[in-house]
């Protein structure tokens, strides 16, 4: 289109997707992880508790102690070849990837809730080349008010700034679309047919959030068993073979149940031998699932009479993984590609 002479030089009628993480430190030491922490644990979507009561204790205890562990955990499963957190390394793979999958129908993005890249520089930087119509997608497949309301809250705080605003479109929570249950069940099978051995449990373990949240009304819970229900219909399995639990609790408030942790300690201590962990709230895998789960949990697991113990890997960027992140999208981009 052409414009009238004089007129300033604007960019518009683009259409692109974002894919958004959780976020990452930018380095596995405590002063990189201080801020990083800071800033998650002040979203008051995170941690509900008045701020009046909670900054200082976060301030004054926490961010005092915590960054210190925190960063052992990350210089475990760090990315040394990139210098990078696995969950940054995997988003950035999975934003490429995608990008060739969708074939110039939309461009794709890349930002993380906490840290850096942050949502609203690349929103403006979107914005300032001509992406009018973006589709946000937030890399949690189970809704929580938690997690994917507060990604779509700071993008809408993003656009209360801007001038000249995009179009924006917000993904549905896909727990139980078919193309993730497929993704599920492909890699789950792959890796039980390299394990040499055939687990007695496999346990979905997915990412706590305290019980009051469930209790207001955050359908969370709901989202991880259903998810749990349709794999375990998929691949056969009993609800005995196939079980859910739940990880990373923090602080002393009670949290969802069964507890990961305090589930594979009971199973050691009854006589089961070989278990396999699969984290299906995680599409990347990071500190949570590499270290929490995969050396952590282990070893926990060891020291309670385990003899087999093994991880499946998050669905990162194999095909599986782009391919659903394809679905995805064209679903959000319909009307606009």
């Amino acid at each position: 289109m052409s414009l009238p002479d004089g007129h300033p030089n604007v960019k518009f009628g683009k259409t692109a997707t974002l894919i958004v993480n959780l976020g990452t430190p930018t380095d596995p030491t405590a002063k990189a992880l201080r801020p990083y922490l800071k800033e998650f644990l002040s979203d008051r979507r995170v941690i509900e508790a008045s701020p009046l009561i909670w900054q200082p204790i976060l301030r004054g205890i926490i961010l005092n102690t915590r960054p210190r562990k925190s960063a052992k955990a990350y210089a475990k499963i760090w990315n040394r070849e990139t210098n990078e957190s696995p969950l940054r390394y995997y988003t950035r793979r999975q934003a490429e990837l995608l990008q060739k999958k969708l074939k110039g129908r939309s461009d794709v993005f890349w930002a993380m809730r906490y840290g850096k890249p942050s949502i609203e520089d690349t929103l403006k930087d979107m914005r300032a080349q001509g992406y009018d119509r973006i589709s946000v997608i937030a890399l949690y497949p189970h809704y929580s008010a938690s997690t994917s309301a507060s990604v779509y809250d700071h993008v809408f705080r993003a656009l209360m700034r801007m001038r000249w605003q995009p179009a924006i479109r917000t993904a549905p929570p896909w727990h139980d679309h078919p193309a993730f249950i497929t993704a599920l069940e492909k890699s789950l099978k792959k890796h039980i047919r390299g394990l040499g051995w055939k687990p007695e449990k496999i346990i979905l373990s997915y990412h706590g959030l305290p019980q009051a949240y469930f209790d207001k009304g955050d359908p969370y819970h709901c989202h991880c068993q259903k998810t749990t229900r349709l794999l375990r219909e998929k691949m056969g399995y009993s609800a005995d073979q196939m079980i859910t639990t739940f990880q990373s609790r923090f602080g002393p408030t009670k949290w969802l149940e069964p507890y990961t942790d305090k589930t594979v300690e009971s199973l050691g201590q009854s006589g089961v031998k070989k278990i396999l962990v699969i984290t299906p709230g995680f599409i990347s895998d990071c500190v949570e699932t590499l270290e929490e789960i995969g050396i952590e949990l282990q070893e926990t697991f060891m020291s309670h009479n385990g003899s087999h113990f093994s991880v499946v890997p998050c669905l990162n960027d194999t095909p599986q993984s782009i391919d659903l992140l394809r679905t995805i999208s064209e679903s959000e981009l319909m009307g606009w590609s």
